[in-house]
């Protein structure tokens, strides 16, 4: 017989240096489980990693334009993404089964948390609707700042999100990124914001208990 599952603050982790990828996913499918099973709290963990690409499972072969860094195919929904030094990827391990059990709620938390967390830099962030990512309008054009892309196990929550700090924004250029076509990419340095990780760390901490709760 399963464990009740632990109803308890999440744990806040930041992981220093540049963590490879499948090390990510390995530990995530652990805690998940671990979580699912009642033996485990919640967890937000905040990574950065060396530049690569992930496939989610909606990828397109035609969307990887050069292969430049390496690529990793993952269970996350979504296609092509970019993962690099200056990006912020916050991987959110939470229970959804005692939180509503509303997939659509917590995807819409997670990009109003994004949203929250760039207005502290005075960043207007944007929905649109049928783009996946969090959207800036720069005059006539609209660039990404922001990408998403989950996945749900025994109604246990991760992958996550990813806030462009100040990543070589070229490094997107082997991709189309998300399989939308047509738009650009930005990132808070891109947009004349000069904060650094620490401080991109503060803002999504606070405005992740704004929409979440508190953390531990």
């Amino acid at each position: 017989m399963l464990s009740q599952p632990l109803i308890a603050t999440p744990q806040w982790t930041i992981r220093p240096g540049l963590l490879p990828y499948p090390e990510a996913v390995a530990f995530m499918e652990a805690r998940a489980a671990a979580i699912a099973e009642g033996t485990a709290s919640e967890l937000v963990w905040l990574v950065e990693h060396p530049p690569i690409y992930t496939a989610g499972t909606s990828a397109r072969a035609e969307d990887l334009l050069d292969a430049r860094f390496p690529v990793f195919k993952t269970g996350r929904g979504g296609q092509f993404t970019y993962h690099g030094p200056g990006q912020r990827v916050g991987y959110v391990m939470l229970n959804l089964r005692s939180r509503g059990g509303d997939v659509r709620r917590y995807v819409h938390d997670l990009e109003e948390w994004l949203i929250r967390a760039l207005a502290r830099f005075d960043v207007k962030g944007e929905r649109r609707e049928g783009r996946v990512g969090i959207w800036v309008v720069r005059g006539s054009r609209e660039d990404k700042i922001a990408a998403l892309g989950v996945r749900v196990r025994r109604w246990v929550t991760f992958h996550g999100v990813a806030l462009n700090v100040a990543p070589d924004l070229s490094h997107f250029g082997g991709i189309v990124p998300c399989g939308i076509h047509g738009f650009g990419v930005t990132s808070l340095a891109d947009l004349g914001v000069k904060a650094t990780m620490a401080e991109a760390d503060v803002a999504l901490k606070a405005a992740f208990q704004e929409v979440f709760g508190p953390v531990a």
